[in-house]
C-alpha cells in the first residue's frame, strides 16, 4: 500500500511531493530583520532532508512586530535580496518555499530564549509594545502594552498588504498569516486578551474583524493560484476564552474567503492555560475543523515518527503533517520517514549513496 504521507497534493497551482511541512520556527538570528547564512543553511538543509513544504519562521510585518530584536522581518524592500537567494535554494531542491507573515502584539519586544525570554527595556533596545487592550501578559509586567488605537490597527493591516508584496517579490509560494500563540491576531481573537468596547472586540464577529480585513488586504496582493494558510490556536486551553468551537466557526469563514489550509496549532494566548500535552494532542482540533468544513488542515504537535503522521492521515483527520521541534533534531526527517515506510522517493544526487546499505 502507497503511503499516504509521501502522496502528492495539490493546492491551487501548487504541487507539493509529499505531506511533509517543515512549521515555522524562529531562529532569533537576524539583523534589523536582515536574513544571512544561517537561515539560508537553516532553511536549505530541511529542502535537502526531503519535505515537501518548509515555512520560513515568523516574518514581522514591522519592527513593533517582532518578538525580539533578532527576529526576521519583511518590512522594508532592501529584506527580499537575501530572501530570494533561500526561496531559489528551496526550489532548487524540488521543495516548496513558504513564509509566515506575523505581528507579535504584546509578546513583543522580549528578549531571544536562551536569554531568559523577558520583556526588554529601552536601554536595552526594546520598544512600547501594543495591543487590542492594555492587558499585560504577566499581571506583574513593569512595561505593558498601549492599547491600539484605529491609526494603529489601520497601519498592521497595511503593514501585512506590503509585506505580502515583498513576499511574492521573493518568491515565496506559500503564505501564512499568523493568527495563533497569543500574538496579535490571536489577541483580537481571545476574549481573555480583547476587552475593547468598540468594532474589534466584544462578539465573535467583532473579534475576527482584524484577521479578517488583515486577510482582504493579504489577498490583494497575493496572487489567487498561490495557496494561503492560516495558523490559529484551536484553542486558548483556558477558561473563558477562545474554543474549538470557535475555529470552528472562523475556520468556515476563512475557507468562504479563499484560504486554502488551516494550521491547526493551540494555546499561547495567556499564561494560566492548562495545556494537556501529549502525542497527538492537537490532532482532534484538526480533525473537526476538516471534517465539518471541509477545508484542508494541517496537524502539529509533538508528532514525532512515520507511522504517526502517516496514521493521522490514513485516519482522515489532516492532510498535510507539520513538524516543528523533532525536525530541529533531524533535518533529513522526510529522507528517513520515506526509508522506514519503504516509499520510493527522490533523493539529492549528492546524497543518494546514503540509500544504499552498508
Amino acid at each position: 500500500m502507497a503511503s499516504k504521507l509521501f502522496s502528492l497534493l495539490q493546492i491551487k497551482s501548487i504541487i507539493l511531493k509529499n505531506r511533509i511541512v517543515i512549521s515555522p520556527m524562529c531562529q532569533y538570528s537576524a539583523e534589523d530583520g536582515f536574513a544571512n547564512h544561517w537561515h539560508l543553511v537553516h532553511l536549505g538543509a530541511r529542502a535537502i532532508g526531503g519535505a515537501g513544504l518548509i515555512i520560513q519562521e515568523a516574518t514581522a510585518v514591522s519592527p513593533e512586530g517582532r518578538i525580539t530584536p533578532e527576529d526576521l522581518g519583511i518590512w522594508k524592500d532592501e529584506h527580499i535580496e537575501k530572501y530570494k537567494e533561500i526561496t531559489a535554494f528551496i526550489m532548487q531542491e524540488n521543495a516548496v518555499p513558504g513564509i509566515q507573515l506575523a505581528h507579535a502584539g504584546r509578546k513583543a519586544s522580549t528578549s531571544a530564549p536562551w536569554q531568559e525570554r523577558r520583556k526588554l527595556t529601552e536601554a536595552e533596545n526594546g520598544w512600547q509594545t501594543v495591543a487590542p487592550s492594555a492587558i499585560p501578559y504577566y499581571d506583574n509586567d513593569a512595561h505593558p502594552p498601549r492599547e491600539m488605537s484605529i491609526a494603529d490597527i489601520k497601519k498592521v493591516i497595511a503593514d501585512f498588504k506590503a509585506a505580502t508584496k515583498r513576499a511574492h517579490d521573493a518568491c515565496y509560494k506559500v503564505l501564512e498569516i499568523h493568527a495563533a500563540h497569543g500574538y496579535l491576531i490571536h489577541q483580537f481573537l481571545s476574549p481573555l486578551c480583547n476587552k475593547r468596547t468598540d468594532e474589534y472586540g466584544g462578539s465573535f464577529e467583532n473579534r475576527i474583524r482584524l484577521l479578517i480585513e488583515i486577510l482582504e488586504a493579504v489577498k490583494s496582493e497575493w496572487p489567487n493560484d498561490l495557496p494561503l494558510f492560516v495558523r490559529i490556536s484551536g484553542t486558548d486551553w483556558a477558561a473563558g476564552g477562545w474554543e474549538v468551537e470557535d475555529s470552528v466557526k472562523l475556520a468556515k469563514l476563512l475557507k468562504e474567503k479563499g484560504v486554502d489550509v488551516i494550521d491547526c496549532s493551540s494555546g499561547g494566548a495567556v499564561h494560566f492555560q492548562n495545556i494537556p500535552t501529549a502525542p497527538n494532542y492537537q490532532v482532534p482540533i484538526s480533525e473537526r475543523i476538516k471534517k465539518e468544513t471541509g477545508i484542508h488542515t494541517g496537524a502539529v504537535g509533538l508528532i514525532t515518527e512515520a507511522h504517526q503522521a502517516e496514521e493521522i492521515l490514513e485516519k482522515d483527520q489532516a492532510d498535510l503533517v507539520f513538524f516543528a521541534r523533532e525536525s530541529l533534531r533531524d533535518p533529513n526527517l522526510a529522507l528517513n520517514f520515506a526509508h522506514e515506510l519503504k516509499a520510493n522517493v527522490i533523493w539529492p544526487k549528492q546524497y543518494e549513496r546514503a540509500q544504499l546499505e552498508d
